[in-house]
């Protein structure tokens, strides 16, 4: 027995404690069954490192053995680089390759895109994620064509595409160039949409009609027939799918810039609008100072109970201030967090992201990334795309693609000081705070095309991209990247 033993000389002096944090951490979560919130602040940095490309679709399909409008636009795309402008076909291509606009259902099964070429489609998730594997990342794929629910090519450029909340089988689209949204049942074999819906016709001064277009679109999750568009004159325009095929309210800024993108909060009730002008507006439907509820029927113009000119409140922040000249720039996009209800990311035309706190009406985060002619870039912004980000579904993560580089960046946007990206951060405590295991930083993911919008999958965290090229690239984590594994860090 006594060979089993371990000699007296053998034991150490100041034998070494074992640090017991992680393993109380790893009780309590096993306990209550959830992360506590800066917990998951601190695997996010594991989380943010595990994402690469593994699979690229290019948009190659057909329309009855005839090549569908994007493909022939990729075509001509191509030839006008290589110089040879014989080629090209004039006659159908009516807009530049790119993907415009993406969306996935509640459950993550389908993934709508739509495409400046006019083509809509309706994707089986699945099919293309299983499809990557066993593939290079910068690989191009050929999808399953079969496997699409829907692929109808437009006689114009699509802007916006979105999922009804209420009925996962219609999926809306709409045009800058139109005033018109198509609503299609992909329960229906059919390239008719089953409802279209218009905004009301207004003149100018000299009795000329105005030219809308709709930009961004939202639908209601608790009305089932309320449906919320933006146009291209400074109006949100708001349809009773049960009165009529008109709108029913219509919002206005009071000015006639576009209006890029729109989002709906609390209960949805309140509508956030952001576009060219650089102000953030907002709406209150449940009542206030001018509220649409209270005002005389025979009144055209809603206006918005406040609205904050983003470039002000971003000269609020001394050190940001003392570092660039800051002017106004065009919002492309808006998206409400889904893991912090009052965080308002906002995407700007010059690449620059951040949060808006709509409780406290202050910017809390900001990421500036390099100007494009500082890193000699040759993909410099197209300002033909609005590019659109999108939130992870967990861990506050905003997914944005860059304007100058190949690949997207994901953000930082914890709601809190040790954010990286927070405007009150400190790097000097944060490095020596005792729960830090990984750094906190922001990380680029390198891609093989340029991004023009982003969505993540609402179950997985799996990331889609469209590009410019009309490509559709799977970003994913890597497979050994296991919640077990993450817990022992």
């Amino acid at each position: 027995m006594e060979k089993y033993l371990v000699s007296r000389e053998s034991v150490p002096e100041n034998p070494k404690r074992c640090n017991s944090s992680n393993r109380w951490k790893r009780s309590v979560v096993e306990l209550n069954g959830r992360f506590e919130s800066k917990y998951r602040h601190d695997l996010s940095a594991l989380l943010m490192q595990s994402y690469s490309q593994i699979g690229a679709f290019p948009h190659l399909y057909h329309v009855d053995r005839v090549l569908c409008p994007t493909h022939e636009g990729i075509v001509n795309s191509q030839r006008s680089r290589a110089g040879d402008v014989a080629m090209i076909d004039h006659r159908r291509s009516f807009g530049k390759p790119g993907i415009s606009a993406l969306d996935f259902d509640c459950k993550g099964i389908y993934l709508v895109s739509a495409t400046r070429s006019g083509c809509l489609t309706v994707h089986d998730f699945e099919s293309l994620y299983y499809q990557c594997n066993g593939t290079l990342p910068g690989v191009g794929l050929k999808e399953d064509q079969s496997k699409h629910l829907l692929h109808i090519p437009l006689p114009q450029q699509l802007d916006a595409v979105r999922w009804n909340l209420a009925n996962q089988d219609e999926v809306a689209c709409a045009s800058t160039r139109s005033n018109v949204v198509s609503i299609y049942d992909i329960g229906y074999i059919s390239d008719e949409p089953v409802e279209v819906l218009k905004t009301r016709r207004s003149v100018t001064v000299v009795g000329s009609d105005v030219q809308k277009g709709l930009s961004d679109l939202a639908f209601s999750a608790v009305n089932t027939s309320r449906l919320i568009a933006s146009d291209t004159h400074g109006v949100v325009n708001i349809w009773d799918r049960r009165v009529g095929v008109l709108p029913s309210l219509e919002l206005s800024t009071g000015s006639h810039g576009t209006l890029n993108s729109i989002q709906l909060h609390a209960e949805n009730q309140i509508i956030f609008a952001a576009g060219k002008h650089g102000s953030i507006y907002l709406w209150d439907l449940r009542g206030g100072r001018t509220s649409a509820p209270f005002h005389n029927h025979k009144e055209v113009c809603h206006l918005p109970l406040t609205s904050l000119k983003l470039a002000s409140m971003l000269e609020k922040i001394g050190t940001l201030k003392a570092q660039s000249k800051i002017v106004s720039q065009e919002i492309h996009s808006i998206d409400l967090d889904p893991s912090c209800s009052y965080q308002l990311a906002f995407h700007l035309d010059d690449g620059w992201s951040g949060v808006l706190d709509v409780y406290n009406s202050r910017v809390s985060h900001v990421h500036c990334p390099p100007p494009a002619w500082l890193s000699d870039s040759n993909n410099s912004a197209d300002q033909l795309h609005l590019r659109k980000p999108s939130w992870l579904s967990t861990n506050s993560i905003y997914a944005v693609g860059s304007s100058s580089d190949h690949g997207i960046h994901l953000l930082d946007f914890f709601p809190g000081s040790s954010s990286p990206s927070h405007v009150d951060y400190n790097e000097d405590i944060e490095s020596l705070s005792e729960r830090t295991k990984l750094k906190k930083e922001n990380r680029f993911v390198p891609l093989s095309e340029g991004v023009t919008a982003c969505v993540t999958h609402p179950l997985n965290n799996t990331i889609v991209a469209g590009t410019k090229n009309s490509s559709l690239l799977v970003v994913s984590q890597k497979q050994q990247c296991t919640s077990d594994s993450m817990l022992e860090q």
